[in-house]
């Protein structure tokens, strides 16, 4: 019998020429969904209630008990990434749902981060878009040598971040809360305490897990502390900063600008008030989208889905 696979948030239609779909033969039947499938689970389940096979794009639509308990047909699930907090891993597999992962790369994020603080310096999407508009010369860019630059979050990302930082000959500073002296000595960079990083960099990019201890970590009165001329960049999760705040303190130019690829809600309505903010560079989520990256998650997805139809499931994510 042939079974019916969704491939769910393929927003650039990439998924089907990053695989070789064609070895999975007539076992299935597979339909591509390029659009985001929102956020009412009745909604979802009206549209994947047919599938037996779901490949979904880590933490883009949610998979918690709720939304399983919709599809009745879901027989196996594979997530980009070896985990993805929006899928309840114990209760997919208490309905005898598959739930398998992908490896991710370690740098393309950090890569986000870096373009994210380069167009906030150098003013290259505002300058690209004046040329396209028959202008020359609209902005004033900055210098980056000397500059202070904040990195919370220290792990391989923010590792990676800090060594551009000093590769161009600025001053960089590290803070969260578990992070160690001989952490910093490893990367090459300065610990200091919250406050510290907050009024002292001139930029500051997250590098952070959302967690309960990070989420609304930076609000009116941490951008209150920043310099004027700082910016602040997110390639994390968008509940980190207090996204009500931060168009507040934007819209106010109680900062620079911001470098933003993450969001509360995603994705972004299309009449945020973010959009409308030129002190603000945007991206939609795309840090860790490159070719390279989708080149190992559709093969692997593809494996995954292939061995276990062959009963010999592998990278399994929630085994008991």
């Amino acid at each position: 019998m042939t079974m019916k696979l969704a491939i769910l948030d393929d927003y650039q239609n990439a998924a089907l020429s990053s695989a070789d779909w064609s070895v999975l033969g007539d076992a299935v039947d597979i339909t591509v969904f390029d659009k985001h499938l929102g956020w009412n689970e009745d909604e979802i389940a009206a549209v994947l209630s047919p599938y037996d096979i779901l490949i979904c794009m880590r933490e883009r639509t949610r998979f918690p008990a709720s939304q399983l308990d919709k599809l009745p047909n879901l027989r196996f699930l594979v997530t980009t990434g070896m985990r993805n907090l929006a899928i309840d891993m114990d209760h997919a597999r208490s309905k005898d749902i598959v739930v398998c992962g992908t490896q991710m790369l370690p740098y393309p994020a950090a890569e986000h981060a870096v373009a994210l603080i380069m167009d906030l310096y150098k003013k290259i999407s505002g300058e690209s878009q004046l040329m396209r508009n028959g202008g020359w010369q609209g902005h004033v860019s900055e210098g980056l040598n000397g500059k202070t630059l904040g990195i919370m979050g220290l792990g391989k990302l923010g590792a990676r971040v800090a060594k551009f930082g000093l590769a161009m000959e600025m001053d960089v500073i590290a803070w969260s809360q578990n992070l160690t002296d001989e952490r910093c000595a490893e990367v090459g960079v300065r610990r200091v305490d919250k406050e510290t990083l907050l009024t002292q960099s001139d930029v500051i990019t997250v590098q952070l897990i959302l967690s309960e201890r990070t989420e609304g970590l930076i609000g009116a009165t941490e951008l209150s502390m920043m310099k004027p001329s700082a910016y602040i960049v997110n390639t994390s999760r968008g509940p980190i900063i207090d996204e009500a705040a931060l168009v507040s303190a934007l819209s106010q130019n109680l900062i620079a600008g911001a470098g933003l690829d993450v969001f509360d809600i995603e994705p972004m309505a299309t009449n945020h008030p973010l959009r409308g903010l030129d002190n603000a560079v945007l991206t939609g989520h795309t840090g860790y989208v490159v070719q390279e990256l989708y080149d190992i998650v559709y093969a692997e997805a593809v494996e995954n889905v292939s061995s276990w139809l062959d009963g010999n499931a592998q990278r399994v994510l929630n085994a008991s």
